[in-house]
């Protein structure tokens, strides 16, 4: 028994090490290159450079305007993570505590439905939807982001709300409280971990998404910082270590608020697939 117990730990050792280097290695190539000098190219793109240039992420900064660009990324995805916590709680809430209905079983079959329907089919239609609205700007970008994950965020809303114990709405009825009063005082602080795990899931594929705003945002000073680097990349596309520099800038904000917060997802998604 010890002796299966101590394979099956260095095989799990093993695949984490070696999952482990497919994300550290592209890191690495990655932190390298933004540092060296285009005479250190030439060379094995794999060793550390002769000479560490910090001069790229200041002459990267400059440009691809990356201040302008980081404010923007810092507003959609500010503003997408709030409007989506706010929202799409309701919606979760109101379907899981009616999902015996037949109405509310079809509209929540209808929304996850969504999650099978590929962007690009609604693409276009959406683009000229848009821009017929006047829309084809940083808010119509926000809103349509709420919009778009509203299908996968009342997937896990449902799922963590059904755990919870309808006693307690019970109780606050009881002592006079309504619906609107009884889930923001009652049910949305129970909500925590769940509204974490929706907030860095949603936050992350707003903050790295490329193609949405590449497809809406007609105006080059909204652009968000993957258009930034789309950008960038067009015009000095052999110019990697500038390149590299400006990618490790904008995956740095992301990366740093995972590591943190890497739990909060791990266990709101965990209860919210009890049921």
């Amino acid at each position: 028994m010890d002796t299966t117990r101590k394979r099956s730990n260095w095989l799990v050792t093993g695949l984490l090490l070696v999952a482990s280097l497919t994300v550290l290695a592209p890191m690495y190539f990655t932190v390298i290159t933004a540092v060296k000098d285009p005479t250190d190219m030439r060379g094995n793109l794999w060793l550390p450079p002769s000479r560490w240039n910090w001069s790229n992420f200041a002459e990267a900064i400059d440009v691809t305007n990356f201040g302008q660009a980081l404010a923007n990324s810092l507003l959609v995805t500010v503003g997408v993570v709030v409007l989506a916590i706010l929202t799409n709680s309701l919606v979760g809430y109101a379907i899981a505590r009616n999902l015996h209905r037949r109405a509310f079983k079809a509209m929540y079959y209808y929304l996850l439905s969504a999650l099978f329907i590929p962007f690009p089919i609604v693409m276009l239609p959406l683009v000229k939807q848009m821009s017929a609205l006047g829309m084809d700007n940083i808010w119509g970008l926000i809103l349509l982001y709420v919009v778009y994950n509203l299908a996968f965020n009342t997937l896990l809303y449902t799922g963590y709300l059904q755990t919870i114990p309808v006693a307690l709405e019970e109780a606050a009825m009881l002592d006079g409280a309504g619906p609107w009063t009884t889930f923001w005082r009652v049910i949305f602080p129970l909500l925590t971990p769940i509204n974490a795990t929706v907030a860095i899931l949603t936050g992350l594929m707003t903050w790295n998404d490329f193609l949405l705003p590449l497809v809406i945002l007609s105006d080059a000073s909204q652009y968000t910082l993957p258009l930034a680097q789309y950008a960038f990349q067009g015009q000095f596309s052999t110019d990697y270590n500038l390149a590299f520099a400006s990618y490790l800038m904008a995956l740095t904000p992301m990366l740093i608020i995972y590591l943190f917060a890497q739990r909060w997802i791990i266990g709101g998604v965990a209860r919210g697939a009890v049921k």
